[in-house]
């Protein structure tokens, strides 16, 4: 059974691109998370990598968050608390790299996936990159992406994505609360505009880029230790009768 992919490749300007994909709408499981997070992290410490654009294959949805396939199957809450750190190691993966992350996002993106259209420093959309935060809907919380959402669109647009978790947001309405700088009819402009930057920021003084991203990560300092607790939450709340039941239940809808 395909497991889904991350790959990588660097241009000859030090523009790297990584790309992950599953079968099943770019979900993501806990093997495509730990090799996203890995990837990240060396990118970040490559001397000839300059900026980093993250991006999904197909055409479609950009990521459809957590695998449901393997949230299902957890029995215990350690190993609840593992899958769920996939998500915090990516997030901090993204927190602590040294140069910035461009965010390419041709289509929806759910929970996790929002998540990280959150943990880029710059993200691109189309029109069809509507977002939601399905969480609450299979009984869980939006814990351990929360932080990263809320930094990136505030309490109050968070709050409203974590409340109302069946309903979509459109890419505008995500583009408006700060998720997506730009937004685009079609994926063959974002893409220009994506090399556009890339290109630019290839060029860019490396110390400069590095001191900045640190400067706008400032305060997120405990996130290597918040974004875990996080994941012991949702990790606990995965094995209870109702969160199972939502879940089998969502998973036949």
């Amino acid at each position: 059974m395909n497991q889904g992919h991350v790959n990588q490749t660097i241009d000859s300007n030090g523009i790297a691109t990584i790309e992950f994909g599953h079968p099943m709408s770019n979900s993501l499981p806990g093997s495509v998370l730990q090799k996203l997070a890995e990837t990240i992290t060396n990118l970040g410490q490559d001397k000839s990598v300059k900026v980093i654009i993250l991006t999904s294959a197909g055409e479609k949805t950009f990521c459809a968050g957590a695998s449901f396939d393997e949230l299902i199957s957890i029995k215990d809450i350690e190993t609840g608390k593992k899958f769920f750190s996939g998500f915090a190691n990516v997030i901090n993966a993204c927190r602590q790299c040294p140069k910035f992350i461009i965010g390419r996002v041709q289509g929806k993106a759910v929970g996790g996936g929002v998540g990280m259209a959150s943990a880029v420093d710059y993200c691109f959309a189309t029109r069809y990159a509507d977002i939601k935060l399905s969480e609450l809907a299979v009984g869980i919380g939006p814990f351990v992406v929360g932080p990263a959402v809320e930094r990136k669109i505030g309490n109050s647009a968070m709050s409203q994505l974590a409340i109302n978790a069946t309903e979509w947001r459109s890419a505008d309405w995500a583009m408006k609360n700060g998720l997506y700088a730009d937004v685009f009819d079609e994926t063959s402009e974002m893409d220009e505009e994506i090399s556009k930057l890339a290109l630019t920021l290839s060029k860019s003084n490396p110390q400069a880029m590095k001191m900045l991203k640190k400067v706008f990560w400032e305060g997120t300092e405990n996130w290597d230790t918040l974004l875990i607790d996080r994941a012991l939450m949702s990790g606990t709340l995965v094995l209870s009768e109702f969160t199972v039941n939502a879940i089998n239940k969502f998973k036949k809808s």
